[in-house]
């Protein structure tokens, strides 16, 4: 088979096959916009790609060629019962690098979409990759241990998961209120429009990936970060209620030789939106 129809085959009509499910092929749906450098956009929890839509317009008008696509289970994308792990996203990342043959490419990644970064340089290198970005990121280990003890209870994530079986729209409401800190911003900062939005998003995308997504938060990312040795951008903003940057990024930051770490002012976790300004001119500088 020619590797040009071989291509067409897993890339068609904007999906990009990562595998399948009993009868079913499991598909990444993605866009593909604009040109020069490449620069992927990995999303959060429990969105799409569409939520980077104030920094990939800001992207397209510095001239770059900029790819989006939304995670299984969310989105766009098929909705399957397994694979709701980092090895397997990792997997589906470079499913999207190699079918597009992306090379030199800026990896960008939000919340849960910074463990897709940080994984897939642990398990593939950093070949394919020019740079990273790692906005309000989950790493390095969420989970409160032994040798861990900054990290969080266990009984939280179980306490989270109980809630999402108990009545799961309820509970990304009250999570996206947090997600904003809408107490504080709501009507300055993010309107109840755009929490309606979000809801929507989330509410659509699979009960069961929605789920099981929360087993993968706390994946052990310390021995991945260490592969990582490409310069870096950490942006978190420092009144992060989802994940607070005394548990993630300042530890984070430590870990990368190569990084460059900004905290935003009271930012709350989600600053692509509420400080969509000051995270553009971060990466955009950052990715010149």
């Amino acid at each position: 088979m020619s590797e040009e129809i071989k291509y067409d085959r897993q890339r068609s009509n904007n999906f990009i096959a990562v595998g399948s499910e009993n009868s079913k092929s499991i598909d990444l749906y993605y866009e593909d916009l604009g040109s020069g450098q490449p620069v992927v956009l990995i999303h959060g929890w429990p969105l799409n790609g569409a939520s980077w839509e104030k920094q990939t317009a800001a992207l397209l008008a510095a001239g770059r060629r900029v790819i989006t696509y939304d995670r299984r289970g969310f989105g766009g994308s098929s909705k399957p019962s397994i694979g709701y792990d980092y090895d397997t996203f990792a997997a589906d990342l470079n499913a999207v690098l190699t079918t597009l043959d992306l090379q030199k490419v800026d990896l960008v990644g939000f919340s849960m979409g910074t463990g897709e970064v940080t994984r897939y340089m642990g398990k593939y290198g950093s070949v394919r990759v020019r740079t990273a970005a790692l906005i309000g990121t989950l790493g390095p280990y969420l989970v409160k241990t032994a040798d861990n003890p900054e990290g969080v209870e266990a009984s939280v994530f179980e306490g989270i998961k109980a809630a999402i079986k108990a009545d799961r729209p309820a509970f990304l409401l009250d999570f996206l209120h947090n997600f904003y800190n809408y107490d504080v911003t709501g009507g300055k900062l993010v309107s109840e429009r755009v929490v309606d939005a979000n809801w929507n998003v989330a509410a659509q995308a699979s009960a069961i990936g929605t789920l099981k997504c929360v087993d993968a938060w706390i994946e052990d990312f310390r021995k991945d970060i260490l592969s990582n040795d490409v310069p870096t951008l950490i942006i978190h903003g420092d009144a992060d209620r989802i994940l607070p940057p005394d548990a993630t990024s300042r530890r984070q930051a430590k870990m990368i030789k190569n990084v460059k770490f900004v905290e935003l002012p009271g930012g709350p976790h989600g600053v692509l939106w509420t400080h969509a300004e000051q995270v553009n001119k971060e990466l955009l500088s950052f990715l010149k």
